[in-house]
């Protein structure tokens, strides 16, 4: 017995130390693969080969090597040497024929390519491999005859998905999309990835051509077999799109098939609400309001419609808090409206103390902490608003200490940065924006990054005032809705010389960021034509600056929707479609010019 276990010991030494040389010898000439060296490659994939034959990627290896040092006839005969020893392993006709194909001996090569798919009528099993082995070397006809035949041969497999990707890659969208949707057809699982892959070539654009063909593509398929993933993705492409009124239909289409779940339309009425299509997000969230028989949902949905009612100014916004506070208490139910409630008594009706007072009570039964962390959050922008400081930077610290690496740490830690920089402390706001420039919430990571270029590209050189101090101020004040005041900041830097040497001129590097946020700021009062006057400074300046399409968006809008002069306003939406082609604006830019055109637009 112990003479056994010492073979057995032994043999296993052998096995593993004859396993770490091939593993060695592949890694070897793999290298000289990839560095060009063929001939080097080709003596160690022949030996790696003669041990094992039936290592196809062995195999794989020692043909190319042949084919690139153009010793064609030496593959040719290994291949039909192996071929003839076993004619069921048909792949190898795909290496034959593409070695002729390399010759430009094309009539073999189609030969050879056509053994290899009518072989797939004995043995279907090979589909996936042979259908794989032709789109790796780019013969994408044969691919998707491979993937075809073998589903033909074998209804239990789902090619659909290889082939969609193949007919993208050939151009071919409207034969892909129909792939995709066969795919889902088959099995409803694929829905997500199917997004995920059809999304590379849908637009927000409505207009697009892809973005058309999937449409009519859903839309045929919705009518010769009615399912409810076609208006999950009807309902998703128009999400896309921005047409959330159009989303809406089909999501309350798939309601009515399932009245248990309103997640659907939740994220919907989300999305369009993060869009400021407030109008189609007070839709979504009247209607779960009205069908949802759970509190929980039920708040979360009036909670929104409060946000919109804020975000569109409505008059009765106060009562429409009381409200539901009558119906659903202050308790910790509604710790999320009570902040909301707070934000709006501060922002908005300028009684920063009321809302302390609401926070402060919210803290003495909030259970979680995370609902003390939003309540902290919302204490810190208020006493931000009251212009303390200390205290507020107080309240953003512990929540950066108690909820490490959470979204709301890295609120906090933002909110830290945001204060410094209203203090005038740029480097530590700096401190604060490294950190946060990888943040894992995309928003917060996109305003780090502005705030932190904000910062090093005006900061003060070698104690030079460079208006950045004031801008940053002027900045606190419309924060804390002292608008006349912040105009006025923004003024002095203009004008007055105690400030920079020769006031604010074109060519100071903040320039640009002052008349912008000025521009802003009389929007804000109404006074639109100033609005306009600060903003054509900027392009006079230099037209083709970092704002240059936010500049154009901003005048084309005001034109648009607020001084009524709609050739100015197609004046300059066309100057984005023409000249500022990758502006993220370039869409709605296109849509609302063809409508000022008089298109119609579907």
């Amino acid at each position: 017995m112990k003479h056994l276990f010492v073979l057995i010991i032994l043999l296993m030494s052998n096995f593993l130390v004859a396993q770490e040389s091939v593993q060695n010898d592949f890694s070897l000439a793999e290298s000289y693969f990839r560095q060009g060296s063929y001939e080097k490659a080709t003596q160690i994939y022949k030996k790696l080969y003669d041990k094992s034959e039936f290592n196809t990627t062995f195999l794989k290896r020692l043909i190319s090597c042949y084919q690139q040092i153009d010793s064609f006839k030496t593959a040719e005969n290994l291949l039909q040497k192996r071929i003839k020893k076993n004619t069921s392993q048909a792949y190898l006709y795909v290496f034959l024929g593409y070695n002729y194909e390399r010759q430009q001996k094309q009539e073999f090569a189609n030969t050879n390519y056509q053994m290899a798919i009518n072989s797939l009528d004995k043995n279907a099993a090979y589909g996936g491999s042979i259908g794989r082995l032709f789109k790796e070397y780019n013969i994408l006809d044969y691919a998707i005859l491979a993937y075809e035949k073998g589903m033909q041969k074998n209804s239990n497999v789902n090619y659909n998905f290889q082939i969609a990707q193949i007919y993208g890659e050939q151009g071919e969208f409207k034969k892909m999309f129909e792939s995709y949707i066969n795919l889902v057809d088959k099995n409803a699982n694929y829905l997500n990835l199917i997004q995920r892959y059809a999304s590379k070539y849908i637009t927000d654009d409505s207009e697009n051509a892809t973005n058309i063909l999937f449409r009519k593509t859903l839309l045929r398929k919705s009518v010769s077999n009615p399912k409810n993933e076609w208006n999950i993705l009807l309902s998703w492409l128009f999400a896309q799109q921005k047409e959330y009124t159009k989303a809406l239909i089909q999501e309350k289409a798939l309601y009515q098939r399932n009245v248990s779940d309103l997640s659907a339309i939740f994220d919907l009425g989300r999305i369009a609400f993060d869009h400021n299509d407030f109008k189609v997000a007070a839709l979504c969230f009247d209607f779960i309001n009205k069908k949802s028989f759970l509190k929980e949902e039920k708040i979360d949905a009036n909670l929104y419609l409060l946000k919109i009612a804020v975000a569109t100014k409505n008059p009765k916004t106060t009562e429409l808090f009381e409200s539901l506070f009558n119906e659903f208490g202050i308790n910790t139910s509604t710790i999320k409206v009570q902040v909301e409630y707070a934000d709006f008594l501060t922002f908005s009706k300028n009684k920063p103390q009321e809302a302390i007072n609401v926070l402060e009570k919210a803290l003495t039964f909030s259970k979680t902490k995370f609902d003390k962390a939003r309540i902290k959050l919302k204490l810190g922008d208020v006493l931000v608003f009251r212009g303390k400081f200390n205290k507020a930077l107080i309240y953003f610290s512990q929540i950066q200490t108690q909820l490490k690496n959470h979204e709301l740490a890295q609120q906090a830690r933002f909110k830290v940065a945001q204060t410094s920089y209203f203090k005038g402390d740029f480097t530590w706001a700096k401190a604060q924006l490294k950190v946060l420039k990888g943040a894992t919430t995309q928003l917060i990571a996109n305003d780090a990054v502005a705030l932190f270029l904000k910062i090093t590209d005006n900061e003060p050189v070698d104690s030079i005032p460079s208006g950045l101090k004031q801008l940053a101020k002027a900045e606190l004040l419309s924060y804390q809705n002292k608008n006349v005041e912040a105009l006025i900041e923004l003024e002095n830097l203009f004008t007055s010389k105690n400030i920079l040497a020769n006031g604010l001129v074109p060519g100071e590097v903040i320039y640009d960021d002052v008349l912008f946020f000025q521009a802003k700021l009389f929007i804000k009062q109404k006074k639109y034509e100033e609005a306009i006057f600060s903003l054509e400074k900027i392009i006079a300046a230099d037209n083709q600056g970092f704002l240059t399409d936010d500049v154009y968006y901003q005048m084309a809008e005001l034109y648009n929707y607020n001084l009524n002069n709609t050739e100015k306003a197609k004046e300059y939406y066309q100057k984005i479609i023409f000249d500022h082609s990758s502006s993220i604006y370039l869409v709605e830019a296109r849509k609302k010019y063809r409508n000022l055109r008089g298109d119609t637009v579907n």
